[in-house]
């Protein structure tokens, strides 16, 4: 395994952002499987001499096999305003992905109502008002449509299970490599095209922190230049 230091995109006394690469699960109940939460609290607590273990709190999540940024707190009172700051809404996340078919428009908005079936750790669209369905929305702008497929930057703006992949496959976009949402049948072989690729935090009183990354995956190197300029964008 790479070394911790690695993915750490950002580091001080109350937070740690990471770059986690596809694959990599952010917490883990398998007792043989390396996850961030645990190689990050070995890390912490290495730092710091070895004195006990060390407190870590995940503030956001991504599946598996999505690459992206995590945002974890080092204290419980940094936990504790990093959540209130998200359910208030001012904690932006923002996706990139590549889609086997791109919208007609150049921009648009999703609201569905979801619901999620544990057994089969699958999600689906259903009417509203449906029981135990949730509202989700997103917004999307095409960055590049490309031979390959189309590239998207997506601002969610709820939280729901496997939302970005549901919505855009209900609405006839399948991301390349979701054979889960109905990818399965194109050529692209490698893995799912989404990346949470900046996040931006607004604190009272404070000047937004903005953390931004290049994706690394196989399907986002034919619009490199693109991405990079949206990465380096101010907000």
């Amino acid at each position: 395994m790479e070394s911790i230091e690695k993915w750490i995109v950002y580091e001080d006394e109350a937070v740690i952002v990471c770059h986690k690469r596809a694959g990599m699960a952010v917490q883990s109940a398998r007792i043989t499987e390396v996850d961030m939460e645990s190689a990050l609290k070995t890390y912490l607590s290495q730092k710091s001499g070895g004195r006990g273990p060390a407190y870590l709190g995940i503030i956001n999540r991504l599946d598996q096999n999505v690459e992206g940024l995590v945002l974890f707190a080092k204290t419980p009172k940094a936990a504790a305003e990093l959540t209130r700051i998200m359910q208030e809404g001012k904690m932006v996340k923002e996706y990139l992905a590549v889609v086997a078919e791109g919208p007609k428009e150049e921009e648009g908005r999703l609201c569905d109502t979801l619901l999620k079936d544990p057994r089969a750790n699958m999600s689906r669209v259903v009417e509203k008002g449906h029981p135990g369905g949730k509202e989700a929305r997103l917004s999307y702008k095409v960055l590049e449509r490309g031979q390959n497929g189309t590239l998207l930057r997506i601002v969610l703006e709820t939280g729901r299970h496997h939302q970005i992949r549901v919505q855009l496959s209900h609405a006839g976009m399948p991301i390349l490599g979701d054979a889960k949402y109905g990818a399965g049948a194109q050529e692209y072989r490698g893995p799912i095209a989404l990346c949470a690729f900046r996040l931006t935090i607004r604190k009272k009183g404070k000047k937004p922190e903005i953390f931004a990354l290049v994706p690394e995956g196989e399907a986002f190197q034919p619009f490199a230049r693109r991405i990079a300029n949206e990465e380096a964008a101010p907000e």
